[in-house]
């Protein structure tokens, strides 16, 4: 496994370029070390977040919008202030109804998106 080391302690937004990682979505990191790792989100509306599973646990706090969120057989509409969990290896996926960002926390660190 490779190992990134940490970022530094203090991340301004606004020294932080958006990476476009789809069609409407785009994220930045915005602090990691070996053990987690907090993403900032941005969802144009109709962006969607593909149903995908990993092995990390995921937590994800609504900062803005409106969502319809599947995590396993179940979808529910989440908005601003609305919190899901995510365990490790449960089919997972996002449809954004209303601009907005997610801040999603992983745990371990998602090296993929450091490549």
């Amino acid at each position: 496994m490779k190992t990134f080391g940490a970022s530094k302690e203090f991340i301004l937004d606004k020294d932080l370029e958006w990476e476009v990682v789809g069609e409407g979505i785009k994220r930045k990191i915005m602090g990691y070390d070996d053990k987690i790792m907090l993403v900032k989100v941005h969802f144009d509306k109709g962006g969607i977040g593909y149903k995908h599973e990993h092995y990390h646990s995921q937590v994800t706090y609504v900062e803005s919008g409106t969502f319809e969120f599947s995590i396993g057989e179940e979808t529910r509409v989440v908005k601003g202030g609305d919190t899901v969990y995510i365990p490790p290896h449960v089919l997972h996926g996002a449809i954004c109804t209303e601009e907005g960002i997610l801040i999603d926390v992983f745990s371990p660190i998602r090296e993929d998106f450091m490549e």
